[in-house]
């Protein structure tokens, strides 16, 4: 966190994954743009920034969307420097996304030195079937990863099952990410008085 001449907070969120879990979906749905339904990818690192409400606090969250294909870690490896928090992003739809997050954590370190406060989004639930299918995660185990992250890592974290779409439960991740980011920075502050 830091404080910028006005006295906002400002955050650094780096969104990860693999490509086409819908990083850039969430990040567009976040900012009030609209849905693409066709899938272009993020060609190294996109950005952009929203002023937002949170307890009575005016935050600056600045977003950095990461490409996920590979190839690109040597362009990725510069933005997470720094960062306050990360939104790990994987498809419920896709078993492979989820079975490779712990990847995406790996890296996150080596080039962080540290695992922030984390949001882990199980997104595309709009696509999920009725029907049990052996590709796609379910809620438990989605919680389940968050419960073991949390404990094993000590690092704050939320769960949440989302919709770029739809926008079902984008607002939340960002707002509930936020409120962890300050509650944090209080806590750091009473260490130093």
């Amino acid at each position: 966190m830091s404080p910028t001449s006005s006295g906002e907070l400002m955050y650094k969120v780096v969104l990860i994954g693999e490509g086409a879990v819908g990083k850039t979906s969430i990040r567009r749905n976040f900012l009030g743009k609209g849905f693409m339904s066709s899938h272009i990818a993020t060609i190294g690192v996109d950005f952009a920034q929203k002023y937002v409400s949170v307890n009575q606090h005016t935050v600056r969250l600045v977003i950095w969307d990461l490409a996920g294909q590979t190839g690109f870690e040597r362009v990725r490896k510069h933005y997470y420097q720094g960062c306050s928090a990360l939104i790990l992003v994987y498809s419920v739809v896709d078993r492979k996304t989820f079975e490779n997050i712990t990847w995406w954590l790996v890296e996150a370190f080596k080039y962080n030195q540290m695992i922030p406060p984390t949001a882990i989004l199980a997104n595309k639930i709009d696509l999920r079937s009725s029907e049990t299918n052996a590709d796609e995660v379910s809620t438990e185990e989605g919680l389940q990863f968050r419960d073991i992250f949390v404990s094993r890592l000590e690092v704050p974290a939320i769960f949440l099952e989302t919709s770029a779409k739809t926008g079902e439960n984008i607002q939340e991740a960002f707002t509930e990410l936020t409120k962890i980011l300050i509650d944090e920075d209080k806590k750091r502050k009473m260490k130093l008085t």
